[in-house]
């Protein structure tokens, strides 16, 4: 296979990094990956940078050793894309020090900064974004914010790291402070609101001073430097100069690899958090706390309810009934476990028996939490079966998301008739679709490479770049050309069992609420 055939995507996701090779008709040829998990420091959600590089490293080389128990011989890349959780915050010096531990997407400790921000532009900073960790830091007068040379995201970081390029595509870029699609880079009016704000606290730099330079897909954004071979590729294989393509967020990797950019597509991303998008034919008519506004990768408006938990807790009480069942002398592994109790969910009750999850690892700002308790609650005279406590997990997963699709709908009248899901949660056939129609109230249709995630889709990205760009919805058509798609309906009785089970899911916040304010979040 020659060296034009070859594009790999990287993806830092919440859970696992993960690679993935394609070849030059964008079928995937090799993958590897690395499990890793976030943690508290000083009361935010983070990951160790150094946790990042060893994950990059491990998923590397099970790639290269995939693809040679396969191919006899080494790949030889073409284009190479990064992509990763989004927003967040990752501050460095003019030294490249990293100045506090990377807190994450998943910290809801920002909604002063969310609030006043959002008013002054008339436009919405959810709490997970850049600049609002930016200006909460300025306001709370953390002692670093004077020192901040750089700031990023975590794959901007890492394609920093490796090319020397401080950049971002336009995707993950929007995420970080809004981006005008006239012009393809920060807004030039809230840019000057902000930079007024920093002259008034006396910071001495200005916005553009530290933020990535917006490059559009299609676009070589960097090349590999000599001196970050062994950083990327601990087994010596890859030479300096591969190119790479504008780093990307996994909202832009989802509608990639779900061929969702066009005006009046949509797509849902479900694993650690969920989110909806639905990209806008006319910009929204107001503002709303629960809806995020940003860009696709080829820069139209997107509209995003997000829920910062999904699958989280769901993981978990797997993981606990698996080593149950090891206890028990049953072997099995969790991808066992998973695949056997899954199905149980279509075999359940309609609205999962009286059982009622809150599955908050963290914060959800959807429903006003900055901080999250896993909650378990059943009636007297609940059914409490392993069927009932699937379907009330997977209802439980995509239930936030659901109260941001709603504003949508009752507020700007959006219509979403169809919804492309993919991640973790469409793995197991048919289960986590049927259950999305239900939640969303729209039909779910999945690819079949609805499990192949991000780093499939940034392959797809780094694909664009070696292919020499053009049309991005274009080119999607032709990777898409002969995708094989599945499409399940809404039924009567899912829909009216999951409206049951919303009713006690919005009911039972008010216990989530006490257990918060009682402190057994442990922040």
């Amino acid at each position: 296979m020659s060296k034009e055939a070859l594009s790999l995507g990287i993806e830092f996701g919440s859970t696992r990094i993960k690679s993935t090779l394609v070849d030059a008709s964008w079928k995937p040829v090799a993958s590897g990956s690395h499990t890793w998990q976030d943690s508290q420091v000083d009361g935010y959600w983070s990951y160790p940078l150094e946790d990042a590089w060893t994950g990059l490293h491990e998923a590397m080389k099970a790639l290269f050793a995939d693809y040679r128990s396969n191919h006899g011989t080494a790949p030889d890349l073409a284009a190479v894309g990064l992509s990763g959780m989004m927003h967040g915050y990752l501050v460095f010096d003019e030294h490249d020090n990293l100045l506090v531990p990377f807190r994450t997407w998943r910290n809801n400790r920002t909604h002063r900064a969310s609030q006043e921000l959002s008013e002054l532009f008339q436009f919405p900073i959810p709490q997970r974004w850049s600049i609002a960790h930016v200006y909460e830091a300025i306001l709370n007068g953390e002692d670093h914010v004077p020192r901040i040379a750089r700031l990023t995201s975590l794959a901007g970081h890492v394609h920093y790291s490796l090319t020397g390029r401080h950049v971002l595509g336009m995707n993950e870029a929007s995420g970080m402070f809004p981006v005008d699609p006239a012009t393809g880079t920060y807004d030039a009016r809230y840019v000057a609101m902000f930079d007024e704000i920093l002259e008034k606290k006396g910071i001495p730099w200005r916005l553009l001073d530290i933020m990535p330079e917006v490059v559009p897909h299609g676009t070589e954004a960097g090349t590999l430097k000599e001196n970050a071979i062994a950083d990327f590729d601990p087994t010596g294989t890859v030479k300096a100069g591969v190119r790479f393509c504008p780093p990307e967020g996994d909202a832009g990797t989802g509608m990639i690899a779900t061929n969702s950019i066009r005006p009046r597509t949509a797509n849902m991303s479900a694993g650690t958090s969920a989110f909806a998008m639905v990209v806008l034919e006319k910009p929204l008519a107001g503002f709303h706390e629960e809806i995020d506004v940003f860009l696709t990768p080829d820069g139209r408006t997107v509209a995003m309810a997000h829920s910062n938990n999904c699958t989280s807790d769901l993981n978990d009480w797997v993981s606990m009934l698996t080593e149950s069942s090891s206890a028990l002398g049953t072997s099995g592994t969790l991808s066992d476990t998973f695949s056997k109790l899954l199905p149980l969910a279509l075999e359940a009750e309609p609205d999962a028996g009286g059982l009622t999850v809150i599955p908050y690892r963290s914060g959800e700002h959807l429903t006003g939490f900055a901080d999250g308790v896993p909650l378990f609650v059943r009636s007297a005279d609940a059914r409490f079966t392993p069927a009932n406590l699937m379907r009330a997990h997977l209802f439980s997963a995509l239930a936030a998301m659901r109260i941001g699709l709603d504003v949508l709908r009752e507020r700007e009248g959006a219509t979403v008739e169809r919804i492309t899901g993919h991640g973790g949660f469409f793995t197991t056939p048919v289960v986590g679709q049927q259950i999305a129609a239900a939640v969303t109230g729209c039909e779910c249709s999945v690819m079949e490479t609805a499990g192949e995630g991000g780093a499939w889709g940034m392959a797809l990205l780094a694909a664009f770049v070696k292919d020499g760009g053009g049309s991005l919805p274009e080119y999607l058509d032709a990777v898409f050309a002969d995708a094989s798609v599945s499409t399940v309906a809404p039924t009567d009785s899912d829909a009216a069992g999951f409206a049951t089970y919303f009713a006690r899911y919005k009911a039972a916040l008010s216990a989530e609420r006490a257990a918060v304010e009682a402190g057994l979040s442990g922040t």
